[in-house]
């Protein structure tokens, strides 16, 4: 595994880092900074729909170790550590549980080594991959070492698709990785859209594109087609402050502030 060190860019915008300044974090640089500041100037929501997001990783990872029995999880895209992170929520449930995060900025990779600790029963490890390549991270030891890929895994999609720009090529990654997963494993993934407030969101992606980072808004369709072939669990593919809230109160977000689907699927 690479130490990242020499992929460094503090030129361009990365996702992680745009994520970690709106939500208030430290671990960014001026470009990420203008990005995030350009896209509030026309769409004040962001922060509301990057709270809503993370509120979904919460709700999607207690649901799959509560409700679905799972005990190890593969995040793909788990950017900047913000706590509760997905490891704490659910060795809540299951203190014995396993995760293995995936990122490919290397400030996502120091905060891994330093905050991703083992904590109780349960395991944590890092992969410095990249979503477009599955085999590096499928391949890695880090992956094969942590969890058991002969029983089910939670995949945790949130937040990344959107920055592969070409649908066959984000949806063919994808498939990959779930090909291999084992019977009974879970897909959850958040998936960015511009169907609630499209003329917004093309000003956000065009100021995320000036700053040098990728965003790709998939209509519903195209949405749904990250989860053929997959049982896709109640309430099917929603908005995601809409898929089981923790409160009403979460429901009363207009539906334009939130600009992406959201859902949760078994592989039969």
């Amino acid at each position: 595994m690479s130490d990242g060190v020499g992929d460094l860019r503090t030129d361009v915008a990365h996702g992680a880092r745009i994520y970690d300044y709106i939500l208030g974090g430290k671990d960014n640089y001026a470009v990420d900074r203008a990005a995030a500041e350009a896209s509030q100037q026309v769409w004040p929501a962001l922060p509301v729909h990057m709270r809503a997001n993370r509120e979904f990783m919460h709700r999607a990872s207690r649901f799959l170790a509560t409700d679905c029995g799972i005990d190890q999880f593969l995040d793909i895209g788990t950017g900047i550590p913000t706590r509760p992170n997905l490891h704490e929520v659910v060795q809540e449930v299951k203190p014995e549980a396993r995760v293995v995060y995936t990122d490919n900025d290397p400030i996502v990779l120091a905060h891994a080594r330093a905050l991703m600790t083992r904590n109780g029963q349960g395991r944590t490890a890092y992969v410095d991959a990249d979503l477009r390549d599955p085999d590096t991270i499928l391949n890695s030891r880090e992956f094969q070492e942590t969890l058991d890929p002969n029983r089910p895994i939670g995949l945790m999609l949130i937040a990344v698709v959107h920055f592969i720009e070409d649908d066959d090529e984000a949806l063919d990654v994808v498939r990959r990785i779930v090909d291999v997963l084992p019977s009974g494993s879970y897909v959850a993934a958040t998936i960015a859209t511009d169907e609630y407030a499209p003329e917004l969101l093309a000003e956000v992606r065009r100021a995320y594109s000036e700053h040098g980072e990728t965003l790709k808004f998939r209509s519903r369709t195209t949405a749904q087609r990250f989860f053929d072939g997959l049982d896709v669990v109640d309430p099917g593919l929603v908005q995601m402050h809409k898929w089981r809230p923790d409160d009403l109160e979460s429901l009363d977000v207009p539906e334009a502030d939130i600009a992406m689907y959201a859902a949760i699927a078994r592989k039969p």
